[in-house]
């Protein structure tokens, strides 16, 4: 809420810069503070930093971004609560928050609803406190900005108007022009002055939520430190000299964009991975640390979609993955993104992925956190513990192993040596033992393959296969691309039945055929038994269907001659396959 005391002095002003990654935010700090006061670099953490400018003294706080199209409910649980703090490290609160968004980059409705629900986190009383402020303003030349605010559209004017349509524009290239900072702090004043000279302080009751959860996960962070340490001496005690790897075996698995090609890179020390998406897995092997490690990247699955919806591909490749570095990987690394939310629907689709590969996979497994760069001084069990049930779900599944790669600082040697020392102890809690895949997960795999190559066969091996060649029982199908009168064809038994294959009837083109409008006046497409007819002409205008009445019992119709004729047969079941459909009419 906003204070109630005494107007402040003008020559001290407090402000906070939030935005999306990549927005500009560290740049517009060091333009406002005329000094390289921010690194560019990303971090979960608010950066606060003072200076004297312009005979005020300024205190600039920088909020983590967050990534411009994943709204606040996919967002970490890290940068929620930072982003509540940094209006609490400007006590009594900031004069102003500024907005800050790429003017060459569109602004739609997707990330207008983000940044709602970014800046609703700190109240709707937030508002009157805050300006929009454009950067890389060069981007707009002879351009007014009320001119590029007019041609956005309906997304970046509602939140100019949010704001009280105050707005600023910087240009990032020439920073030498002292005009837009005076112009800046002036917009700064003439906001305060609206707010009757009042700074914005957040809610006390949600800052003390907020801290008492904080202290929570903090106790519960240095107890999952304490257990990873124990359970690290306790195996490492047992282990001796010889039980030295010179080989191992790993196998990367995640959902795509997670980082495994770059993990692989960093793991092998070398760019083997194309970071490319690929339909199949990738082998690269190489000599580090004085060990011969091969490096299976299986391909990633969307983060959203479950292993039962996903390809059929895509789940035999996995289950190839294990099977590539024979006699099996040491280790399975589960790999996950430090700076995307991970809820319970990413649960659900790990535990159904790893599910394929059997129960026992679980205990061959490590969690590794990519994007460790965004956690900047927060721990990794912090994170865990913040993250809440599902992802600690995860962790303990894995025996409580885990580890953070920072993909931004392949020059520390020390995260990749730890890496493999714990995957060394993997092993050792495996008592030596690879991961192998059981017999029955063999089997299914092999099923799967055999159901797979089924399904791979052409419709004309299907028909080959029925043999049908010399037989009364046709099945017809229009393959006629150009020609659209080429509709139905004939077939050489007059009670030869339609076949009935994936629920319609496929006509197959044996001899030229009449046009269509024939067709419609001497062909009855009353109600169909089963099915329906359907041409694969390009004109989507010759395509004739018919849907069963309730009350039918009619048999499919017969083709004769190019004509057809419905049969009165009556019947009581309907026929589920090609051959029993064969076999009844044979019967008969």
């Amino acid at each position: 809420m906003d204070s109630d005391g005494d107007t402040e002095e003008p020559s001290e002003l407090r402000i906070v810069l939030m935005g999306y990654k990549g927005a500009g935010k560290s740049s517009a700090g060091n333009i406002i503070l005329n000094r390289e006061e921010f690194d560019l670099k990303t971090t979960a953490q608010c950066v606060k930093r003072r200076r004297e400018v312009a005979d005020r003294h300024i205190t600039v706080i920088e909020a983590p971004g967050w990534w411009i199209n994943v709204p606040v409910e996919e967002s970490p649980e890290l940068l929620k609560q930072e982003i509540l703090l940094s209006v609490s490290l400007c006590p009594p609160g900031p004069h102003v928050v500024l907005l800050v968004i790429r003017v060459d980059i569109r602004f739609k409705e997707d990330e207008r609803k983000v940044f709602q629900g970014y800046v609703d986190l700190l109240g709707e009383r937030v508002w009157s406190h805050t300006i929009v402020l454009f950067t890389h303003g060069d981007f707009l030349g002879d351009t007014y900005i009320e001119q590029h605010i007019e041609r956005e559209g309906e997304d970046l004017q509602w939140l100019v108007e949010k704001c009280g349509n105050t707005y600023l524009v910087l240009n990032n290239v020439n920073n030498s022009d002292d005009t837009k900072i005076k112009d800046l702090l002036e917009k700064i004043e003439e906001t305060v002055t609206e707010n009757k000279g009042c700074h914005f302080e957040i809610d006390r009751k949600i800052l003390q939520e907020l801290e008492e959860k904080r202290r929570a996960e903090e106790e519960r962070a240095e107890e999952r430190v304490k257990r990873m340490k124990k359970q690290r001496e306790m195996i490492r005690s047992q282990m001796s000299d010889t039980q030295y790897l010179s080989e191992l075996r790993i196998v990367l698995m995640g959902y795509r964009y997670s980082g495994k090609s770059s993990s692989g890179n960093i793991i092998l020390n070398r760019e083997e991975f194309d970071l490319k998406t690929t339909d199949q897995c990738v082998k690269r092997q190489r000599e580090v640390a004085d060990r011969h490690i091969t490096v299976i990247e299986a391909p990633g699955w969307w983060r959203h979609e479950p292993v039962e919806e996903s390809p059929e591909l895509l789940k035999q490749e996995i289950l190839l993955s294990v099977s590539l570095c024979p006699p099996g990987p040491h280790v399975v690394l589960l790999v996950i993104r430090a700076d995307i939310r991970f809820k319970e629907d990413e649960r659900k689709v790990f535990q159904g992925y790893l599910g394929l590969l059997g129960e026992r996979v679980w205990s061959h497994t490590i969690v590794l956190f990519t994007c460790g760069d965004f956690l900047g001084d927060t721990s990794i069990e912090q994170h865990i513990e913040s993250e809440g049930e599902d992802l600690q779900w995860l962790v303990e599944k894995c025996g409580n192993r885990y580890h953070v790669l920072n993909n931004k600082n392949r020059s520390d040697d020390t995260q990749i040596k730890d890496l493999l020392e714990k995957i060394e102890e993997t092993v050792k809690q495996n008592n030596g033992c690879h991961f192998e895949l059981l017999q029955q997960v063999k089997e299914k795999r092999r099923e799967e393959e055999e159901k797979a190559e089924s399904q791979m066969m052409s419709e004309d091996e299907m028909f080959d296969t029925v043999s049908l060649r010399s037989s009364a029982y046709g099945s017809f199908r229009s393959r006629s691309g150009a020609d659209k009168s080429s509709v139905f064809a004939s077939s050489r038994s007059k009670d030869a039945p339609l076949l009935f294959a994936g629920g319609s009837y496929i006509m197959k083109l044996q001899q030229p055929l009449r046009s269509e409008d024939e067709m419609s006046d001497s062909v009855s497409l009353g109600s169909f038994g089963y099915g329906s007819f359907r041409s694969r002409s390009s004109d989507n205008s010759s395509i004739f269907a018919s849907t069963r009445s309730s009350d039918s019992k009619e048999f499919p119709p017969n083709f004769a001659d190019g004509s057809v004729e419905q049969s009165q047969i009556k019947t009581t079941k309907k026929p589920s396959t090609i051959l029993e459909l064969l076999r009844g009419k044979q019967n008969k």
